[in-house]
């Protein structure tokens, strides 16, 4: 339990609609000072909508967002100067130098003369591209361009950092990057780091993860402790007639196994030792079988009973 001096963000039964469609319902959660926390799931899941919200663009229809004790809506004005934002869209202008793209952002603030030349020098110092700072960001890759986003989002030294898909169109190696630049911030300047993201493996990095799907709250722990709900190894097997490998598994095992994109698939404890029993049982049946740990991939089709990719849709105000 988080007690309320800790809290860093606080929602409560936040909904909001587009036409018919629920894009968040009823959603609430806490975040804590000083964590990484992450909204995980695929286009129309909900979470932009809730970046937007706690971006302070646009109003919930009904509920409560407050961050660090000030609300959203009524406290916009307060507190936009204490959060800073990394949109999924690039902000750049690419003719502009990355210390003039700082600069001018730093006007939007109200940081003027020798104060604004120091935050520039120490949020391009701290994304390591101050060497490039006379450069145009024209001429720079998408990894760097994406950390001068980020300098930009930390010019105003937030309390709150609200990135939105922070890794899109990055490289491994950009990705690594700018996982090391938010483990820093988070570790050596305390700020509470909210981010939205659809990768499995930029969701493991979170201290903590809401799972979200078709605007609902479906899960929200660690990625260990969410990964340890699953309860054992997943054992996926591949057959030229999977439905008939799925009934013979109850008839013949009496175990229940699940279909899922044209594979079946059994949760159990030490799976390995199923293994032989499952070859000899249905022999010719099974033509491949991997046992593996469970993943964030698992976690989302226990609490949805779909897999990930099956839940992608284009984009839709999401």
């Amino acid at each position: 339990m988080i007690f309320v001096s800790d809290r860093a963000v606080q929602v409560q039964h936040l909904t909001q609609r587009y036409g018919q469609r629920i894009a968040v319902d009823d959603v609430s959660f806490d975040v804590a000072r000083a964590e990484i926390f992450g909204f995980l799931g695929p286009n129309g899941s909900g979470k932009t909508t809730l970046f937007r919200i706690l971006a302070t663009l646009i109003a919930p229809q009904s509920g409560s967002a407050r961050i660090l004790g000030l609300d959203v809506i009524s406290d916009r004005a307060v507190l936009r100067p204490r959060i800073g934002v990394v949109f999924q869209s690039p902000s750049l202008d690419k003719i502009l130098t990355a210390r003039e793209n700082l600069l001018h952002h730093g006007h939007l603030y109200g940081l003027r003369g020798s104060d604004l030349a120091d935050r520039i020098t120490q949020s391009l110092s701290r994304v390591n591209l101050l060497d490039r700072a006379d450069q145009r960001v024209g001429s720079f890759s998408g990894g760097m361009r994406r950390r001068v986003e980020l300098a930009k989002g930390i010019l105003n030294r937030p309390q709150v950092l609200i990135l939105d898909e922070p890794s899109t169109g990055l490289d491994p190696t950009a990705r690594i990057d700018l996982w090391n630049y938010l483990r820093e911030l988070q570790s050596k300047d305390g700020m509470t780091i909210l981010l939205t993201t659809h990768l499995m493996d930029e969701a493991d990095r979170c201290s903590r993860l809401a799972i979200l799907n078709h605007g609902r709250l479906v899960a929200c722990d660690s990625p260990a402790a969410l990964k340890e709900r699953i309860g054992g190894d997943v054992i996926t097997l591949s057959s030229h007639d999977p439905a008939g490998l799925q009934i013979a598994i109850r008839e013949k095992l009496s175990l229940e196994a699940e279909l899922l994109d044209g594979s079946v698939r059994l949760e159990r404890r030490r799976g390995h030792e199923l293994v032989p029993q499952l070859i000899e049982a249905l022999p010719g049946m099974v033509e491949s079988v991997s046992v593996g740990k469970p993943t964030l991939e698992d976690v989302f089709i226990r609490v949805t009973g779909k897999s990930f990719r099956d839940e992608e849709m284009p984009p839709l105000s999401s």
